[in-house]
């Protein structure tokens, strides 16, 4: 009966977001639906509601905020336009998709899906325009690899937000979201495109050199990649070294340089270094980057609420009962509720913290709670349509019908979220 009472707050989300209201709103009113539904008593109800915006914010808006202001730098300082104009000059036209697919995983590293994706897709028409090619041929690979960094790789809010709530190894978490990044990328970026989207002539026949007219304004290559890259390879190498070095001075140095307020700082540190800039201007451009995530923050914050009344309710003994009367695996069940979530509600993000608070058991019944991250994610991010902005944005942006848009980004989506549970079942039999 409890997991009815969930379906129903549940409901009540949903029909909260499809009149409008803003998503924190939504998640509030949600949560104390459901905390009523529930018989949870008042006093705890808003305990609840504290305790769980205070303890999801507590390790993740320092993370979201320090990302910001380096994605935020990226962009003002053209850093993230010299890296498209470097890796196209490196592919050159034959292998266009792959420059491109590159490009959006290495920018979607420090930026928001939005900001990538918005920052890309002038640059994705000029790359189509020059070398001859439908704009979904060029334009599906960078959407792909922005949706997979923002599933699976810190610091995007989903992946660091379910790290915080399961107590993952943020390292971990990032080093396994690489190894399915990648793969996944090219499946759903590169392969599925080439399947699916006829071209009039070969790419391969395309000898036109694009003019990058404004390149000598831009910074340098190796300060590019430098802003897009040190996080990941702070974060990674500070991980790995662990291995190395299992206790003593060096643990502890690798420790405090591995958790990712530290390493973003470091980052930003060497971002204002590099970077043309005034200080002054640069910290305008902090500013800028912070404000643009502060609704991602009160809805991530309004999430973790959502998720502790879940979790304060005791519907995580039904949920690890029910798990353990369908004898599957508890990654592919985590991964299930937020696919079912996603197509449900819409937001990613949404699907991912609403989920967390109904698998923390599972996790206590020995599920890897890195891998759980990923699972959560990759679930997150099945079948968009009509009620994810991405769906629209991505709609608007190609010119598509909304058939086209269902047969383009739906089913990409879709294979990114597919590929990504496949995936990881098949690292929880590697490293187990």
């Amino acid at each position: 009966m409890n997991l009815l009472w969930v379906l129903a707050g549940i409901v009540i989300l949903l029909i909260l977001i499809l009149k409008k209201i803003n998503p924190m709103l939504a998640l509030l009113i949600a949560s104390i639906a459901t905390g009523l539904f529930l018989g949870m008593p008042i006093e705890k109800i808003t305990a609840s509601i504290s305790n769980g915006i205070g303890n999801t914010l507590g390790s993740l808006v320092m993370v979201l905020a320090l990302g910001a202001m380096i994605g935020k730098l990226a962009e003002d300082s053209g850093a993230a336009k010299k890296i498209v104009y470097v890796l196209i000059r490196i592919f050159g036209f034959k292998n266009i998709q792959w420059a491109v697919l590159l490009t959006g995983i290495l920018v979607g590293i420090p930026l928001f899906y939005n900001a990538g994706f918005v920052i890309l897709v002038p640059l994705v028409f000029s790359i189509s325009a020059a070398a001859g090619l439908p704009r979904l041929y060029v334009g599906i690979p960078m959407a792909a690899a922005l949706s997979v960094t923002h599933g699976f790789l810190p610091p995007h809010p989903g992946p660091v937000a379910l790290s915080g709530i399961f107590h993952a190894e943020i390292g971990k978490v990032l080093i396994y979201g690489l190894i399915l990044s990648v793969p996944i990328a090219i499946m759903a970026g590169v392969v599925f495109p080439r399947l699916t989207i006829k071209l009039d002539k070969p790419a391969s026949t395309q000898e036109t050199q694009m003019r990058f007219d404004d390149e000598h304004l831009l910074p340098g290559t190796l300060k590019s990649f430098t802003i897009a890259l040190s996080p990941i390879l702070i974060i990674s190498f500070a991980t790995l070294g662990l291995l190395m070095f299992p206790a003593g001075t060096m643990h502890s140095l690798l420790s405090f340089i591995a958790d990712p307020t530290i390493a973003l700082l470091i980052t930003l540190i060497i971002t204002l270094s590099i970077q043309k800039n005034s200080i002054a201007v640069a910290m305008e451009s902090c500013a800028e980057g912070v404000k643009g995530i502060a609704m991602i923050l009160m809805i991530i914050a309004a999430g973790g609420a959502f998720k502790q009344i879940l979790v304060d309710s005791g519907i995580g003994e039904d949920v690890k009962n029910m798990a353990a009367n369908i004898h599957a695996s508890p990654l592919l069940l985590g991964w299930l509720i937020a696919a079912l979530l996603r197509v449900t509600l819409g937001s990613a993000t949404i699907a991912a913290l609403t989920a967390s608070g109904m698998v923390i058991p599972l996790i206590a019944a020995g599920a890897s709670p890195e891998l759980m991250v990923l699972a959560i994610g990759a679930g997150s991010l099945m079948f968009s349509h009509v009620n994810d902005t991405g769906f629209w944005m991505f709609k608007e942006y190609f010119n598509l019908t909304l058939k086209e848009t269902f047969k383009t980004w739906t089913m990409m989506e879709t294979i990114v979220s597919v590929l990504g549970i496949i995936g990881v079942l098949i690292l929880n039999q590697v490293i187990s």
